[in-house]
């Protein structure tokens, strides 16, 4: 029989739950393979502020689901003041989960995180009511999302979804797409533009820019109305000219 945490696994993508250790261990694994800069374990363990956060979420949901709250409201308001990084401690957040940069991220209380999910700084996962329940986003598995971008509701991101920075997301968005704007669109599936080589996409110079093209399009159709009026104004106009020729004198009685 499943136990409830299983049950929210499989519902998110996550693997089976692992020990504290383990899930801390493959925290610190996963920075070096999301963030060149990165150079060392004990550099990774000592100056990542987005690793701070993480590992003191894990030991305030633990304290959570084991019913001592105070102790893990009060961890995790210390993991806030140590790095700028809010995440409840009922949050639920799957393995090898990496904060890039981490500065200004909020997680609320009902906030789902499927496994290998990377947030950049700024990021919100919110809520939009006051109702009692779920109320924050699901991230599925393999999730990336831009600085500063907005994810409220209790809507579901599909595992390997790009959300460009600053948007804002309140619809759920199938697997494999990636969403630009506010409110966040969807632009293009994930499978033509996400490299195959295993590794996060860094190439967010490369995010499509939709408003943009519609603009464009709009100008391509503007100038070729205005060079279709302008020849049907000379067309008339031709029409309607008088002729020049001088009429017949008339003859004097």
């Amino acid at each position: 029989m499943r136990t409830m945490t299983d049950i929210a696994a499989l519902n998110i993508g996550m693997e089976k739950p692992m020990s504290l250790l383990s899930a801390i261990a493959d925290d610190i694994a996963c920075v070096r393979a999301r963030d060149p800069a990165a150079r060392g374990r004990l550099e990774i363990l000592l100056t990542y502020p987005g690793v701070h956060a993480i590992i003191c979420h894990r030991i305030a949901n633990r304290l959570w689901r084991a019913g001592l709250r105070f102790p893990a409201r009060f961890l995790s308001w210390f993991g806030r003041f140590l790095t700028n990084v809010d995440i409840h401690p009922g949050a639920t957040i799957g393995r090898r989960f990496f904060i890039d940069h981490g500065a200004g991220v909020v997680i609320g209380e009902t906030a789902e995180v499927g496994d290998d999910v990377t947030l950049y700084h700024g990021v919100t996962l919110g809520g939009v009511s006051w109702s009692a329940g779920k109320r924050h986003p699901t991230l599925q598995s393999g999730v990336l999302v831009g600085a500063g971008a907005k994810i409220l509701g209790p809507i579901t991101v599909g595992a390997g979804c790009r959300i460009g920075a600053n948007s804002v997301v309140i619809e759920d968005v199938p697997p494999g797409m990636t969403v630009v704007g506010i409110p966040g669109r969807i632009v293009q599936p994930a499978g033509e533009r996400r490299r195959r080589d295993g590794r996060i996409d860094l190439e967010h110079h490369l995010m499509p820019d939709p408003v943009g093209e519609a603009i464009a399009t709009l100008l391509d159709r503007i100038d070729f109305l205005e060079v279709r009026q302008a020849h049907l104004a000379r067309k008339l106009a031709a029409f309607e000219t008088p002729s020049t020729t001088p009429p017949d004198e008339e003859t004097p009685p």
